[in-house]
């Protein structure tokens, strides 16, 4: 099987590593072939399982993540990526403010999101991705489109807050 993952010139070097060491051991973990063709990474796998892991570590490469917290998602069976497009919801004109809002100032809101619910978050271009066990994923989610809606940080992390209580209660 085979896919086909454009990647911004930027974030190729990331999905390569220092020497190839990334993209070896994304070949090695997983089983497949990766090939770079200019802003194309090109995956030949055999398993379909292994071709979506790589998809999502690649993908998440070039939506701002490191290669090392990206690999997680092959190692860990618990973690899942998600990926907002945020041109695809705001117009033009908002994306900075709201991506402004999402990461708060000084980076609080991004931290808190990020340290209450124990995801990983990254605000790159038009892009926010989350990497986190699911539960955890869908309320960083859930949180973000407050924010995005215009709801206070403070609600947010009140919203945040619940959600967490609730997780580990078990309802």
């Amino acid at each position: 099987m085979r896919l086909e993952i454009e990647v911004p010139e930027e974030r190729i070097g990331a999905i390569v590593g220092k020497e190839g060491e990334n993209k070896r051991k994304i070949e090695e973990k997983c089983q497949c072939k990766i090939s770079i063709v200019k802003n194309v990474v090109i995956v030949d796998c055999l398993d379909s399982l292994a071709l979506m892991k790589v998809k999502n570590v690649v993908t998440a490469i070039a939506r701002g993540f490191s290669a090392e917290i990206s690999m997680k998602l092959i190692d860990h069976e618990d973690l899942i990526f998600e990926s907002i497009d945020l041109s695809q919801i705001l117009p033009e004109k908002a994306l900075q403010r709201i991506l402004g809002r999402i990461i708060g100032k000084e980076g609080i809101m991004r931290k808190q999101i990020e340290d209450m619910l124990n995801v990983h978050l990254s605000i790159y271009e038009k892009f926010v991705s989350i990497i986190g066990e699911f539960e955890s994923v869908m309320v960083a989610r859930e949180a973000i489109n407050m924010l995005i809606n215009g709801a206070q940080h403070s609600t947010v992390v009140k919203f945040i807050e619940r959600k967490r209580r609730e997780l580990k209660s078990g309802f």
